[in-house]
């Protein structure tokens, strides 16, 4: 069907994945927000509620079979906004305002790899001879996953595990590190590509159980155990890789 001026009308189920990025981006956007008022934890939460609606724009993107163009550019800005502008804004309010001139510096860098990260996703996605080995795998550490990590000392604070606002240097500095994670060639698995043996079925279920439960008790404990366990699998990475080059 179209309109008078011979326009055809869109589906407004073509614009879900859409409208749910620009969702995204709005958490990110409040986040911003909320972290300039000093309400911390609120803000937190709403960066972890973005990677959440993140996820779940390009699932319904491909189960409605309404991928674009605009889709994938939009999803890109807010991941910028989302992943890139709002723990970059966190962390420095939080932990970084005694260390002014310099936290601001790291900050801007942490934002700055992330639009250099999700620009080179975008050129990478529109190449026609990627194979299916490269989609199986990232270049560098994505951008939702770089979020959380730079996070991670907004949630051992929150989680009372240590009072790093008293250390903004090292705070600083563990943005530098990830901000060189972001925009390194190093691959990093893309979730699509893990898979299970049966036999390991039963401990998934158990580790969805354990999450669970700390979700509903220790959420921040469980954010700092997500990140440790990423950051082994990121050491693993490293030695496989130098293995490879010194081998």
């Amino acid at each position: 069907m179209s309109d008078p001026a011979g326009r055809a009308r869109v589906s407004i189920v073509q614009l879900i994945p859409n409208m749910v990025t620009l969702a995204g981006m709005s958490l990110g956007i409040t986040s911003i927000r909320f972290a300039i008022d000093e309400r911390f934890s609120v803000a937190a939460f709403l960066i972890l509620m973005a990677t959440v609606f993140d996820g779940l724009d390009g699932v319904l993107a491909r189960r409605l079979r309404a991928s674009s163009e605009l889709g994938a550019q939009l999803d890109s800005l807010a991941d910028f906004v989302s992943f890139g502008v709002a723990p970059a804004v966190l962390v420095y309010h939080f932990l970084l305002a005694p260390l002014p001139g310099l936290g601001w510096v790291f900050a801007l860098l942490f934002a700055a790899a992330s639009a250099l990260r999700l620009a080179r996703f975008n050129v990478q996605s529109g190449q026609a001879d990627a194979d299916d080995a490269d989609k199986r795998y990232f270049t560098g550490v994505p951008a939702p996953v770089a979020a959380l990590l730079g996070l991670l000392p907004v949630f051992l604070v929150l989680a009372g595990l240590d009072a790093l606002g008293n250390w903004p240097l090292p705070v600083a500095l563990w943005l530098g590190l990830v901000a060189l994670l972001m925009v390194s060639t190093l691959k990093t698995i893309s979730p699509k590509a893990m898979r299970v043996r049966p036999g390991q079925v039963v401990f998934v279920f158990v580790l969805t159980v354990a999450v669970v439960g700390l979700t509903l008790t220790r959420p921040w404990l469980l954010l700092v155990i997500l990140d440790l366990a990423y950051l082994a699998y990121i050491g693993l990475a490293v030695a496989r890789a130098r293995g490879r080059i010194l081998g």
